[in-house]
Formats: C-alpha cells, structure tokens, sequence
C-alpha cells in the first residue's frame, strides 16, 4: 500500500542517517556463475621454446598448506591440451597496463598464432617448470598439476605452488610485498577493473584502537 512504502521511505532515509545497512530486495537468476570480482591471470604453459598464454579468470587458492591452486579450462582448449600433455603451467598477475593484451590472450586462439610473439610479450625461464612466465607480469606462481577433476563443461586443474616471484621493486627494505604498486586488475561479470581503494586489512575490524 501507499502508506506502507511511505512508511518504508521514511525508515530507511532514518536508517541511512544513523549508518545502518539496507538491505534491498533481491531478484532470482538461477543457477549461474555470477560470483564477481573475480582475479584475471595470464597462464602461460607448453614448452619455452613452443609456448601459449591464455586468459583465465576461474582460477584460486584451494589450499595453503601444501599451497595449492587451480584453473579451469575447458577440454576444447588449446591450453588444456598443454596443460595435461605437459603437467605444469605458470599463473601470471597482469598489472593494468597489460589489460589490453590480457583481453586479446582471451579472445585469440594458440592453435593459429604465437601469442608470445603476436602480443610482443617476454618469454621468462621458470625455476621449477617447463612451461614459460610471462615477464612483463610483476608477479607469478610456478604451478605443477597434481590433479585433473573433470567437472562438466570445464576440467579443474589442481596444482601445487613450486613457487611465487615478484619484482623486485614491489618489495620494500623489510622484505613486505607492496601489492598496491602492483597495479593489479580484476574480472567482474565481462568487465576488467583496477583495483581501488583501500578498506581496510585483515583483523582491523577487532584491532584495539
């Protein structure tokens, strides 16, 4: 009723005054993939001298300790087939400058074109795996698979972290790495995005002032 929503209206410019949270109602969409921002990595993989670079989003830390993460590939991919022929592949943190060429490593295909040499991206030797980093990324994760979970329309790789370097001049005297000169983008539902303002870090909220 009228009334009712006025009453509505009125409670919540009260509640915003005071800082409260509003909840608004919700629409239903079934079930879907809409979980956003999500990261957006570059990850590299075949052999130094006959490598491909694809664009991942549905990628993450499933474990800590042993440290583990994922990517999920669909079979029909070119990237797949590396992957399970080679057994590692490298996850690779584009900054902000890279956005273009990490949209043009989704979009084109390695079976037609070397996208090493088609983006004029650097090809880094890894420590720990065959497959190459991509140098221009500040920070990367050596990946090797320890398993493969079919899951539907795509295949999870499992992979343990070999290990994680990040450029020199994102670390300061105290060995801290300093993540927000990273420039780091993300992923939101078909849209790439910087990442903005500091909130806050883990355990503020219960910190004595």
């Amino acid at each position: 009723c009228v009334r009712g929503t006025l009453f509505h209206s009125l409670w919540c410019l009260g509640a915003q005054r005071k800082g409260m949270v509003i909840y608004m109602s919700k629409r239903s969409f079934g079930a879907g993939t809409l979980l956003a921002p999500v990261p957006v990595v570059l990850v590299s993989c075949g052999t130094f001298a006959e490598p491909n670079v694809m664009t991942a989003a549905w990628t993450g830390i499933v474990c800590s300790d042993p440290a583990k993460t994922y990517v999920s590939l669909r079979p029909e991919r070119f990237s797949h087939e590396l992957i399970t022929r080679t057994g590692d592949f490298v996850i690779n943190l584009p900054s902000a400058s890279l956005t273009r060429i990490t949209d043009m490593c989704g979009v084109l295909s390695g079976r037609k074109i070397n996208k090493f040499e088609y983006c004029h991206l650097t090809r880094e030797s890894c420590e720990h795996v065959t497959a190459p980093a991509v140098g221009e990324c500040p920070v990367i994760l050596e990946c090797r698979v320890s398993q493969k979970l079919p899951l539907g329309s795509h295949d999870m790789f499992i992979a343990d972290i070999l290990n994680v370097s990040v450029n020199e001049d994102l670390i300061d005297d105290n060995g801290k790495i300093m993540f927000d000169r990273a420039d780091l983008i993300t992923y939101s539902h078909g849209e790439y995005f910087r990442l903005g303002e500091k909130l806050g870090k883990f355990g503020y909220s219960v910190k004595k002032r």
